[in-house]
């Protein structure tokens, strides 16, 4: 299945389920992977603010920040995740947060 196809299924299932996390993340990273970095950080952000305790969707708004070079933000949206993480008891989440922070933050600083 190419990507289209995968973007127009999960845009399908959205249908039935419009405020489904987990289909929403999938269709924002099918965005990311065609070039719409608009529309995934749209669909990101949408997530977060309806579901703050959608853990994995923060590390991939901060990352497409980064590369866009929104790094003040993607600084933000890291640390609101470590937040989420910390408070959901997801450890394993919260140290991928931090170094991805602390990655960030090391080489604005150096």
């Amino acid at each position: 299945m190419n990507l289209m196809d995968r973007t127009a299924r999960l845009q399908e299932f959205l249908q039935a389920s419009p405020n489904d996390s987990f289909l929403q993340h999938a269709l924002a990273l099918e965005y990311i992977k065609t070039g719409d970095d608009e529309r995934g950080r749209q669909m990101f952000e949408t997530i977060l603010s309806r579901d703050p305790g959608y853990i994995g969707s923060y590390y991939h708004l901060a990352k497409l920040l980064e590369r866009t070079g929104e790094k003040k933000a993607a600084i933000a949206w890291y640390e609101k995740g470590m937040a989420a993480a910390k408070a959901a008891g997801d450890n394993h989440a919260h140290g991928e947060l931090k170094a991805a922070h602390e990655d960030l933050v090391d080489s604005l600083i150096g």
